[in-house]
Order: C-alpha cells, then structure tokens, then sequence
C-alpha cells in the first residue's frame, strides 16, 4: 500500500497541534503542520475553554495538511486531556463556554458528595481516583449553581467528542475519556446511572460510548470545503491523550502485566495494562485509578505531580535573575550532594505554589532535613524523590495485580530528562526503556491506520511503533544506596510534617 497520511488533533492543557502521520511499510513518521497555544481563560472570574478559538485553529491546521498531503490523507482523530465537557441542547446550540477543570466552582464538592454515597460505594462503581476535578463533581458544582441550564442540555460531550461533532456531527462519547469521568461503571461498561441518580444529576444526556477505532462519519461538508480536504473519515482514537500514549508504548509484552509504563511530562502517570478493572479495597486505599484503554484494556495507574516540581522550580529561578535551561538544571542536580533532602512530590504544598523552591524548603524544614539553598540541591531533591515515588507505584502495581514488573517504560517529553531516567532504572532496580516522545500522536494515528485495515492488533501497533523509535535502555545502578533511600522516603511520607523544632 502507497504512503498514507493520517491526521492527529492533539489538545494539551497549554497547546494543540494539528500532526500528520505518515505510515509506510511498516513505519511510521509523524510531522507537526500547525501548533497553537492553549489554556484557561478567565471570563466574570471562571475559568473556561475557548473551544470556538481551538476550533478556528484546526481548521486552519487541517487546511494545511490538505495542502502537503492532499489525496494521501485517509482520516483524523483527535485527543485531549481528561474530565472536561461540553453541553449541547436539542438543537444542537452549545451550552455556555466549557469549564476548565482548574475553576474553583468544585473546591468542597467532593466533601459534600461522600457526606452523601460513600466513599466505597463511589469506587465500587467507577474504579476512579478520588480528585476534585473529575466531571462527577463538576456536574454537581453545577447542578448547584445553575441547574436550568445543566437541564436544558440534551447531550454532555467529552472534549475530544465535542470536536469530533464539530468535525463530522457525531454525538456518542469515546471509551477511554469516558472513563475519566468518575461516572462510568468498568462491570456495566456504561455510565454509572445509579450512582448518578442518586447525585440528583440528569441521566438523559450521557451519549452512547464507542471504543476507540470506531469510525464516527465523513467530514462535515462545509469544513471539507473550508479546508480543501476531501469527506475523509473522522476516526475515534484513543481520545484520552494518556490512552493514545499508552497504546504507543514499545512493548512487546502485551498482555501479560509484567510491564511498566511512565507517561512522563508536567505529570507523571504510572501503572500497568490489565484487562479487567480492579476494584479491590485495597485500590481504594491506594487511591489508584482505572482508566479504559484500547481494545477493551484499563490502565491501572497513580497520578503523580511530575516535572511540574521542575518547571516551576526554573520559572523562580529566572524571576530572580537565573535564566537556566533544562539541560543546565540537569547537570548542576547531576552535580550535587546525592539525597541530601526529599520530599513527596504529591504533596498539596506543591500542587500551585507561589514560589516552588519555597515550598520544597518549607517542606524539608518542617520534616528536619538539610534545607536545600542551590539549584542543584533543588533539582537533584526534585529528581530524586520522583525517582523513589516511581518506586512506591510499582509496589503497589506489583501488589494489586500480583506480577512482578521486569521493565519499565518511559514515554512523552519527560522521556528526554536522562538523569531522571536513571534514577528511575536505580530506585525501581529495572531496566529502564524510554522512547518514543511523541508517544500520543503515534498512538492517534495509528489507531486510525488499523481502523483502515493496515495494523491488525494492538500488538501489531506497537511493533510499528518499535521498529519506529529508537529506544534506550538504562540498567539499574547504586540499587543497594537507592534501597537505603527508599526506606528513608517512606519513613518522611509516614512522618507528620512540622519537625522537631530544632
């Protein structure tokens, strides 16, 4: 088969890209044709989406891509972040400006709710990590705030679903995004009505939910005749961007649990692929997540706050006169005393900090720990303890599915941080394999490519990607120091913090 030519739409929370996919002879190769900024705005104090502005900037995006690829093109797909929505009403009108997760309108919701269900009894129908910013609590900040228009809408649409009904009218709602909702059952496979209706939260307009690879319909013709593109198909990938990421990791284990993957970015999120969703009480405890996946898969996995810790840290830095790039940062942590100061990465303290070193010295203080003055005591404390953080998730991947795990693998952009890496092969005593970066837009495409007959498995996809990337491998170093470490961090995350006041 001649090259073909598969388009991702990929919205991050500060940027989308119209990417292109080119697959031929079992391989593939991606280019960006338009990058755009995104993020919140504010609008009477709110914070929403501008969806009508991301959707002028596809438009153009894709009217690049039928300029270069023209005939070769054979479909699109697009991914976003979880938990976000639309509303429609009946005819077709979107409901107000989208929520950006990061409004305040559900600050306490989530205490009201479990005053309400139990938090077991929440779990248990839906196999979601307990964080305010879910779509349930969402949906009954705005049942409280303004229930005449929540009743009004006719269909709730997922980000990715609201821009594939822009694309093409389809209004069902993709698995995996879904399932980033906290109201979505993994033992009905469908939306959690009951729990719902106990909520007091209208049923009606939960659409149908499709696994990824359905073909939603052909291209809208008047975007067709905006763009130049001809009535290509609009494809559901992976629509959550970890599900696209996910199906893109270079393993060839699949099926079995005995490996691991980091998505590593601004967070963090690490787990394992399993096919069933696991609901025990001890993954409530652990307040893990179950997130679907394709071909019927849940990534099992914990969130975990990521080079956020990093970024921030260089974003101070430069407001006091020290313009560091990454690779700089890098090599003076590379340089500094090794575990000198930890901290759990998690923490609410770091969560939006007005000054992040601030708030790693704070919390090293408060836990009698020598208080890091340099950047590279900062960085390397960053580095380190997301490294040890690593290590207590796959202690408790390991313990919930009952597999040792042999490999980890590390995609997306974090991939790039080498001594991160490292510490992650030494902290973890695994291999390590990291690759590719653009780990979602390989999984977009070539979801839509097996749709067109052209990969035949999810195993098939990721041999596509293999042959694909070059990879590299770290080997465990240092594992008995590490060790010692790890007993050290567990013994500050079990420590209430306010030191002993010397």
């Amino acid at each position: 088969m001649a090259e073909q030519c598969y388009l991702a739409i990929d919205l991050g929370a500060e940027s989308g890209r119209v990417m292109a996919g080119l697959l031929d002879g079992g391989q593939v190769r991606i280019e960006q044709l338009h990058r755009f900024p995104n993020g919140p705005v504010n609008m009477a104090g709110t914070l929403r989406w501008n969806v009508l502005g991301l959707w002028k900037e596809i438009q153009e995006g894709l009217a690049k891509a039928a300029a270069q690829y023209g005939d070769a093109i054979v479909s699109v797909g697009v991914d976003t972040w979880g938990v976000d929505y639309a509303l429609l009403s009946p005819t077709l009108e979107l409901l107000g400006q989208p929520y950006c997760y990061r409004d305040a309108r559900t600050r306490g919701i989530l205490d009201q709710i479990l005053s309400r269900l139990p938090r077991e009894e929440i779990f248990a129908a839906t196999g979601v990590q307990f964080i305010e910013i879910n779509t349930l609590y969402q949906l009954v900040a705005m049942a409280q705030t303004n229930r005449p228009l929540l009743g009004m809408a006719d269909k709730l649409l997922m980000m990715p679903d609201f821009f594939h009904w822009l694309l093409c009218g389809s209004r069902v709602a993709e698995f995996t995004d879904a399932t980033t909702t906290q109201c979505f059952s993994p033992t009905d496979r469908n939306w959690a009505f009951d729990m719902l209706r106990k909520l007091d939260l209208p049923t009606d307009m939960f659409p149908e939910i499709v696994e990824p690879g359905t073909k939603l319909g052909r291209l809208r013709e008047q975007v067709a005749g905006l763009t130049g593109l001809k009535r290509i198909d609009v494809v559901a990938p992976a629509t959550h961007d970890t599900g696209s990421a996910v199906a893109a990791v270079p393993t060839d284990r699949t099926g079995s649990t005995d490996w691991a993957y980091i998505s590593s970015g601004t967070w963090c999120l690490m787990g394992v692929e399993v096919q069933d969703a696991v609901l025990s009480e001890r993954a409530l405890q652990l307040n893990v997540t179950n997130e679907g996946g394709v071909d019927h898969t849940y990534r099992l996995l914990r969130n975990i706050m990521g080079l956020w810790l990093v970024q921030q840290c260089r974003r101070s830095f430069e407001r006091k006169g020290k313009s560091l790039d990454y690779s700089q940062l890098t090599q003076l942590a590379s340089e500094a005393c090794p575990f000198r100061s930890l901290v759990d990465p998690d923490d609410t303290a770091f969560l939006s900090p007005d000054d992040m070193p601030t708030a790693i010295q704070e919390w090293c203080r408060q836990t009698d720990q020598p208080v890091p003055e340099t950047e590279g005591q900062i960085v390397r404390c960053c580095l380190e303890s997301l490294a040890l953080k690593y290590r207590m998730v796959l202690g408790w991947m390991e313990e919930l599915t009952g597999t040792r795990v042999e490999v980890i693998h590390i995609v997306g952009g974090g991939s790039q941080n080498q001594l991160l890496n490292q510490f992650a092969a030494n902290a973890c005593a695994r291999p390590v394999l990291t690759g590719p970066i653009e780990a979602t837009t390989l999984g977009n495409v070539l979801v839509q490519a097996r749709t067109n007959g052209e990969i035949a498995s999810l195993s098939d996809l990721r041999e596509v990607v293999r042959r694909s990337t070059e990879m590299k491998q770290y080997e465990p170093q240092d594992t008995d120091v590490w060790q010692q470490a790890y007993q050290r961090f567990q013994d500050l995350l079990s420590r209430p913090k306010g030191g002993s006041g010397t």
